[in-house]
């Protein structure tokens, strides 16, 4: 994609859920900034996140993060082509302090505003790691909210081959986490525990979706591993955590891979990446590394600070959109229910 040959330099903003983040992003890749005010300490104390909380320290926060992205980068609002802001999907609340402040900004400063999708800025994080990447390419995108496989056809433009029908992976982790008492966040402390724990101990299902190839389905799943835990109460056996915790994760593993290389080879293209969240998990990284080097497939995945929600992604996203000319008005509005590819 060709922005004949100007330096694109793109204050991105993102606030769909618990980080309140902003950074300085030039030509979609080279990132001269990237801050991220976390909230996980506070809603680690109610096991999960708490939205009007959320809201209230994005608040709290925005100014002084958006203002800090700038100094990092050595630039000033006035150096910045464009403001790009997530406004979906995410937690209507929270989603809404980003989007206000981007159009306040945008406003005061007459520089142009572009709205991002969430997903879009988790796949275009493997933009900023790996700069020889470009489309067509396979995109897990796997996080708390979502489960998404995707054929990347072109910068924003995308076909979802399938998502999850209930849970989410990175959800059903929160919640499997939640149970055998390892708290919040379940992910990164499912990871650590699984290291010590036999991943064929327990026989858990693999669910598959009757009418879809690409779907994932992770309710049975993390019902499975609740019955577990009840039927070990009920007779008065303990259970070992570790075991509890790789044996889950394996079965998440193994539906995740499965489906990707089956994506993979049915669509015949040889570059594959991961998105969101849950591609930090070791597991998933080892499993698809192997998996692709098996089939000749060039496997890309964004460091773990890129895998978290962050704003360089949505920098990087922007840029795209910026190229192609999309500009949002100042009635921009939060939908948190925002799907891929569709436009407002």
């Amino acid at each position: 994609m060709e922005n004949n040959g100007e330096t694109v330099k793109i204050l991105a903003v993102e606030t769909s859920c618990d980080e309140t983040a902003a950074a300085v992003v030039e030509n979609g890749r080279e990132v001269l900034s990237n801050v991220i005010s976390s909230q996980i300490d506070l809603h680690t104390l109610y096991g999960g996140v708490v939205p009007e909380i959320a809201s209230r320290k994005h608040i709290e926060k925005i100014n002084q993060v958006m203002g800090e992205a700038l100094t990092q980068a050595g630039k000033k609002l006035t150096d910045m082509d464009a403001i790009a802001v997530t406004y979906g999907p995410g937690l209507v609340g929270a989603l809404l302090v980003g989007v206000s402040a981007a159009k306040a900004v945008s406003f005061a400063s007459g520089i142009p505003l572009i709205g991002v999708h969430h997903i879009e800025g988790h796949i275009s994080a493997n933009y900023i790691e790996n700069k020889d990447l470009e489309p067509p390419f396979v995109c897990l995108v796997v996080s708390g909210g979502h489960s998404h496989l995707v054929v990347v056809k072109d910068y924003g433009s995308y076909e979802i081959l399938g998502r999850t029908r209930d849970d989410a992976a990175g959800e059903a982790f929160d919640k499997v986490a939640r149970a055998i008492g390892l708290g919040y966040p379940g992910g990164p402390k499912i990871d650590k525990v699984s290291k010590e724990g036999n991943p064929e101990a327990i026989a858990f299902p693999r669910a598959k979706v009757g009418d879809s190839d690409y779907d994932f389905s992770f309710s049975g799943l993390k019902s499975a591993v609740l019955n577990y835990l009840n039927s070990c109460e009920m007779k008065g056996k303990s259970f070992c955590q570790a075991d509890v915790a790789a044996s889950f994760q394996k079965a998440v593993v193994d539906v995740l891979t499965e489906h990707s290389m089956h994506a993979v080879e049915s669509c015949g293209i040889k570059k594959f990446a991961i998105a969101g969240g849950v591609a930090s998990n070791s597991a998933l990284r080892e499993v698809l590394a192997k998996a692709c080097g098996e089939r000749g497939v060039t496997f890309y995945h964004p460091s773990p600070l890129l895998c978290t929600d962050n704003a360089a992604m949505i920098g990087a996203a922007g840029y795209y959109e910026y190229v192609k000319g999309v500009r949002h008005g100042y009635d921009l509005n939060a939908v948190p229910n925002l799907k891929l590819g569709q436009n407002i």
